[in-house]
């Protein structure tokens, strides 16, 4: 595939822009239609909030990404990605369909069983235009000098891999959409890392545009969760609902399956063992606290003869509120956990190791001590 000279920093930063400025104007017209054809949320025990609040913001989400891959389609520095590569539209028209889904959940509450199928489809949505993982590396095996080996999977394994991976990352960001602004928030700061992690590999492959996709997702889903936190952070005036939270776990997944073919294994070395295992390492950052949210509640609930899929309020973010953390706090401790193991596994594959663990190593310990402080005031009072 043809190279490009440089890298479109400035073209994606422009298209980031467009998807914040369009969904930060059209969520106000998502709302009033939310309102009128009675898309509310209405409080319920497990629930934060004590007022109706209109939900359905993730259409103006959706809408923003549109917007913005409408936008990098007619960009020259960018429209050559289209060209070589189906995976920006194919994720285009999964984030459509699973947020018509989720549209449909948050008005009428569809069953889980309903949900599930959607997602599995959608997936298959992003199998048939191509976005499917092709290849890791993996620390064993290999001969001679060789340290570990790439694992090439077929079709059949490659499809199966990235359904389970979508319909993972849906149900993770659809589990810890549970305060003001929390998805939205953990959205942005999971596309912002997957999108410095997609140009990193966009440089390492000399401007390769076939490398164009991964960086696009991500820039235009981060552009557009930043464009909606103003009306969902504390107090909220919109819910992004199911529309939004399924839609996000769907573009980072297919972000984070884009780059996975674009990894330049020949380039590495066995001693350049975090960088081979890079796609699965900012998977795994991505998905850590929803995930850790997820496993928690599955295991919590099954332990109780429950279904996997009941609600309860017992998520992490409702634990950090009985700790003594306001709403706000908890979602900005939740976002400090998360930019951390993020930002933290993106930079260990693009600068020195050492210096990110002892700079990431005191993030950590920060975000411990601010975290348990309210329970250490509790305990000294009752002292």
């Amino acid at each position: 595939m043809p190279p490009t000279q440089g890298l479109p920093i400035r073209e994606y930063i422009l298209v980031a822009l467009t998807a914040a400025a369009v969904t930060f104007l059209l969520t106000g017209v998502v709302r009033r239609v939310a309102i009128r054809i009675g898309a509310i949320a209405n409080p319920r025990a497990r629930d934060v909030h004590v007022t109706p609040i209109p939900r359905m913001g993730g259409i103006g989400i959706f809408l923003g990404v549109a917007a913005a891959m409408g936008l990098a389609h007619q960009l020259p520095a960018l429209s050559r990605g289209f060209d070589f590569s189906f995976d920006s539209l194919g994720v285009l028209l999964a984030a459509g369909v699973i947020s018509l889904i989720g549209a449909l959940d948050d008005r009428f509450e569809l069953d889980a069983w309903t949900k599930l199928a959607g997602q599995v489809m959608c997936a298959g949505i992003l199998v048939i235009f191509g976005v499917q993982w092709v290849s890791f590396w993996v620390p064993w095996g290999g001969g001679g000098e060789s340290f570990g080996q790439v694992l090439v999977l077929d079709k059949n394994q490659g499809a199966l891999l990235t359904v389970v991976l979508v319909v993972v990352m849906v149900n993770a960001m659809n589990f810890v959409d549970g305060l003001d602004g929390l998805a939205g928030g953990l959205g942005f700061i999971a596309a912002a890392a997957t999108c410095s992690f997609s140009l990193g590999l966009l440089d390492s492959s000399g401007g390769d545009v076939g490398a164009y996709p991964p960086a696009l997702i991500a820039a235009t889903l981060a552009g557009a969760c930043l464009g909606f936190l103003p009306y969902n952070f504390q107090p909220a005036k919109i819910f992004m609902g199911d529309s939004g939270s399924m839609m996000i776990g769907l573009m980072l997944a297919g972000a984070t399956t884009s780059a996975s073919g674009r990894v330049p294994y020949p380039q590495f070395s066995g001693k350049d063992a975090l960088a081979l295992l890079s796609p699965l390492v900012v998977v795994a950052a991505v998905l850590f606290v929803p995930m850790l949210d997820l496993i928690m509640a599955v295991i919590r609930r099954t332990r109780r003869g429950e279904s996997p899929f009941a609600a309860d309020k017992m998520h992490l973010h409702h634990r950090l509120l009985e700790i003594g953390h306001s709403q706000r706090r908890a979602v900005l401790l939740i976002y400090l956990w998360a930019g951390l193991l993020a930002f933290g596994a993106v930079s260990v594959t693009l600068f020195d190791s050492a210096a990110v663990f002892w700079i990431v190593g005191f993030g950590f310990l920060l975000a411990t001590l601010v975290s348990i402080v309210p329970r250490l005031r509790s305990r000294n009072r009752t002292a």
